[in-house]
């Protein structure tokens, strides 16, 4: 696998012949010791212009180490096995090429038969990738389309019908429907696989086997992933045909700019510590083990004046994405979500993360923390660890290469208060920033919710009434 990078990349699954796990370490080791790529401009790299123009638009001008990297061999056609960092720019390296191939492919647009297919783990992350791939979509009048569960399926089988050139999906909706035979691969000339890692551990890989052995032997293969190790090594010896590899960095590089804190506690003390810290002036995403845990802490930091919502599996689409959109735009202050989120959640300029229960082990912890400290930015991560929990959590920060500092609080505590008040100089910035923007007009709710900060609580908590589900299931 860890062929030279002029190698051309020989078609079809026949070629496709396992490597020795070696072979795949010593590339990546081979591919991260190279020299940074000299900062490129995207026109440099083979973009097209109107890609570009919107690039721009965006404040996005210069390409991040890994669309440097890749971008080359992607729009050579070559297979390529990618491993970087989360918030590297991972969803542009893999849709620039995409999109680029796609758009200057002649084929007309078949129903049932999309030219392009990404592969994610979960429902947020393909919105995500899609809204991020729209835009650029536009620029040669292609079409985007997500598949994934929690969400109407007749919706996604007429957009199908409709034709599509990429659909995002999750594999179990997919594998529902191909069997239904509404969504055909045949047609597939990329395919993208989207955080493999997180794929191997919630067991999604023999979906995602079945689904690309539906495809084309002769498509073209893109696999990205922040760890390429077990599973994924043997995925990507079965479907990637001599694929450049490229790493710009391990999973664990990102720790660095991090700071890592361990607050040990009484049980009785940790919903309070918790609430003093979601009282703070930014947003605070929180960390659970289970859906219920999620729902109950919640509820706990609403019943103490915080405004929160919760996001995991039980939820429908529409409950989810409040959550999301409100923690987004400030409304809701803390997200409380379970693991199988984590790899999911994308939010800008989140400066603190908690775990309020501890991860199962260090790749989760990396995972998890990750959703602070991206592309460059600093952030903090903060434990809190019962006595009972302190000898397992030490075993999880030496496996994710963490020497946290280690206090033991209670309420009040001066190095509570200190994360408490973190983010007071963001938040105010963002308050000058909207006072800068022109005058909009008077709404009687934000006087309502002044005066009656419980009713809005009850209106942001992430278990919301039968009622409130079906409404905005109509929406």
């Amino acid at each position: 696998m860890s062929c030279p990078n002029n190698a051309a990349p020989p078609k079809g699954r026949g070629s496709r012949r396992p490597q020795a796990g070696s072979a795949l370490d010593a590339a990546l080791a081979d591919s991260q010791a190279r020299p940074t790529p000299i900062p490129q401009s995207f026109a440099e790299l083979g973009v097209p212009a109107p890609m570009i123009a919107v690039l721009a638009e965006r404040g996005i001008n210069t390409p991040s180490e890994i669309q440097a990297r890749t971008l080359p061999d992607t729009l050579a056609g070559r297979d390529v096995l990618g491993r970087a960092q989360t918030g590297s720019g991972k969803t542009l390296a893999f849709g620039l090429g995409l999109l680029t191939r796609l758009g200057t492919t002649e084929r007309p647009r078949n129903a049932r038969s999309p030219r392009g297919l990404v592969l994610v783990p979960t429902r947020e992350l393909a919105q995500q990738v899609a809204a991020e791939l729209e835009p650029l979509a536009r620029v040669d009048r292609l079409r985007v389309a997500t598949v994934f569960g929690g969400a109407p399926m007749g919706r996604q089988i007429e957009n199908l019908r409709r034709g599509v050139d990429v659909v995002v999906a999750t594999p179990g909706r997919l594998l529902d429907l191909m069997d239904r035979q509404v969504a055909l691969l045949d047609g597939v000339s990329v395919a993208v696989i989207d955080e493999a890692d997180h794929m191997a551990d919630l067991g999604f890989l023999p979906d995602v086997r079945r689904i690309l052995d539906a495809t084309p032997a002769d498509r073209q293969c893109l696999m990205f992933s922040a760890t390429l190790d077990g599973e994924v090594d043997r995925l990507a010896q079965r479907y990637l045909s001599r694929p450049a590899v490229h790493a710009v960095a391990s999973a664990s590089a990102s720790v660095t700019s991090m700071q890592h804190r361990v607050f040990l506690l009484d049980h009785g003390d940790k919903v309070d510590v918790a609430a003093e810290i979601a009282a703070r002036p930014e947003r605070t995403l929180f960390f659970v083990r289970t859906k219920h845990g999620a729902d109950r802490l919640a509820r706990q930091l609403v019943s103490r004046g915080v405004d929160a919502a919760a996001i995991h599996g039980n939820l429908n689409q529409n409950q989810r994405t409040r959550a999301l959109d409100g923690f987004a735009s400030g409304r809701v202050r803390a997200l409380v979500a379970t693991d199988v989120a984590a790899r999911g959640l994308h939010i800008d300029d989140l400066d603190l993360v908690v775990h309020f229960d501890p991860p199962s082990d260090h790749k989760h912890y990396l995972h998890r923390s990750g959703r602070t400290a991206r592309a460059g930015a600093s952030g903090t991560v903060v434990s809190l660890v019962e006595a009972h929990q302190a000898r397992s959590v030490a075993r999880i920060h030496a496996a994710a290469a963490v020497q946290p500092d280690q206090l033991t609080v209670r309420v009040g505590h001066p190095a509570l208060r200190i994360v408490a008040a973190s983010g007071a100089n963001r938040a105010a910035a963002v308050r000058d920033a909207a006072q800068l923007r022109p005058a909009q007009p008077a709404h009687p709710t934000s006087t309502r919710r002044t005066r009656r900060p419980g009713k809005r609580s009850r209106r942001t908590s992430a278990v919301p009434r039968q009622s409130r589900a079906k409404s905005a299931r109509s929406h």
